[in-house]
């Protein structure tokens, strides 16, 4: 039988078998034609490009559900590594802290975690006594006179050296609770908007005693008693110039966050280094490896220093920040306004400008910020008005005021304030 009868009795049955319903078949039949080698008619071109975009189809449905189940799986497994915000708990810090949301990026701030950081400052102050009972009495008047010189430069817009051995001392003294408050509502804020890891690798740069670790210690315990934390486990690095400080902040750590009931399963690494003479290439911090990089207070009244101090921040946030990380960075009003000689107004779109304009220094984008206050407005008070609303509304240190009265011979009682701008930002 020639080939043309064949090829027209196979078209013939094809026609029959689409006419009957009979896809199997015509598909059948299609494929033997197509092997023949014969040309297709026009109905068997336009089935088989029929076939073609079923197929077509049929695939992209299957990528699609595959991709949603990629992202299903992803997400739950994020959420398994993230610490979930508990509403309970949440209502807590706002009712406990007193916080009073004036505006996306006033945050005004007047309580306290009360036996959290009671208990804290006592133990701290604890601490401070046993360490001063150790030296001389007339030495220890003339070490606190010479650390005290040196850390009060902070109040006049000076940079201090830290060179003095009970330095670390009156700061833990004179500003540690406060800056453990600061960073204490910085990692609540972090954990509001679920980005709290359970497990996370930090570097603090110009760490000090490890104040950054602190804050999130006591933000921890706080919780334990609304939820069963995750097991968390923090490698923490500590990048500061000061060994002094490193060491005072670790023998403290161990003193009490280790002899809580819930303690952090805190991997530490000090590395003892002037970030002026930062060596990229010679350095040992972990390359792409951490979740959080924190600045805290470090930054220069010196503009030189400033701006050189920026450029080695973008350095190591380039180099050391994971691709998914954040930069945390608190900077008091004063100096964030004074860098840009610039006059602090109520005015929350120049802040925001001036906010975006010091990150940018840094190589990095805004996520979010809060400028954490003790009042309610963003013009400063003066020092006897603030000193009246601190004494009537603000949480006291009255612990540590014993201890500021009785070595430093402080006639006022010490209060937690917060003038700071809490920035979370990305590369």
């Amino acid at each position: 039988m020639s080939n043309f009868i064949i090829n027209w009795w196979r078209s013939q049955q094809f026609k029959s078998a689409l006419k009957r319903g009979d896809i199997r078949s015509a598909v059948q039949i299609l494929q033997e034609i197509q092997k023949s080698g014969a040309s297709f008619s026009w109905l068997e071109k336009l089935f088989r490009d029929k076939l073609q975009l079923e197929r077509i189809s049929q695939e992209y449905k299957r990528e699609t559900t595959n991709l949603r189940k990629q992202i299903t799986e992803a997400k739950e497994s994020k959420s398994h590594l993230l610490l979930n915000p508990d509403a309970e708990f949440i209502k807590y810090i706002y009712q406990a802290f007193k916080l009073v949301q004036h505006d996306e990026y006033k945050l005004q701030v007047t309580g306290i975690d009360e036996p959290t950081f009671d208990d804290f400052e006592v133990r701290l102050v604890e601490y401070l006594q046993e360490e001063f009972s150790k030296i001389p009495e007339q030495q220890l008047v003339i070490k606190l006179e010479d650390a005290v010189e040196d850390i009060t430069s902070l109040k006049i817009g000076k940079d201090p050296d830290y060179r003095f051995s009970l330095t670390p001392h009156v700061y833990f003294m004179k500003y540690f609770l406060e800056n453990v408050y600061c960073l204490y509502l910085a990692w609540f804020l972090i954990y509001q908007d679920d980005l709290l890891p359970t497990k996370l690798n930090i570097l603090d740069i110009a760490a000090g005693p490890g104040t950054t670790a602190y804050g999130l210690a006591l933000f921890l315990q706080s919780c334990s008693s609304f939820f069963n934390i995750p097991q968390m486990h923090v490698s923490y690095y500590s990048l500061e110039k000061q060994d002094a400080f490193q060491y005072r902040g670790l023998q403290f750590w161990r003193r009490y966050i280790e002899s809580r009931i819930t303690p952090i399963n805190t991997y530490f690494r000090f590395v003892t280094n002037d970030i002026f003479t930062w060596d990229e290439k010679s350095n040992n911090i972990p390359k792409k490896f951490f979740d959080f990089i924190v600045i805290s207070h470090c930054f220069f009244a010196d503009n030189t220093k400033r701006i050189q101090a920026h450029y080695i921040y973008k350095e190591i946030f380039a180099d050391s920040l994971n691709d998914q990380g954040y930069v945390l960075l608190i900077i008091q009003d004063k100096k964030l306004f004074k860098a840009y000689d610039t006059v602090k107004l109520e005015d929350k779109e120049k802040e925001r400008i001036l906010v975006n304009q010091f990150i940018g220094e840094m190589g990095l984008e805004l996520v979010w910020y809060r400028y954490l206050t003790s009042t309610d407005s963003r013009k400063p008070l003066s020092s006897g008005e603030f000193g009246k609303f601190a004494q009537e509304t603000l949480p006291k240190q009255l612990q540590m005021s014993l201890i500021l009265q009785q070595y430093l011979d402080q006639k006022y009682i010490s209060c937690y304030t917060l003038d700071d701008y809490v920035i979370l930002a990305k590369k």
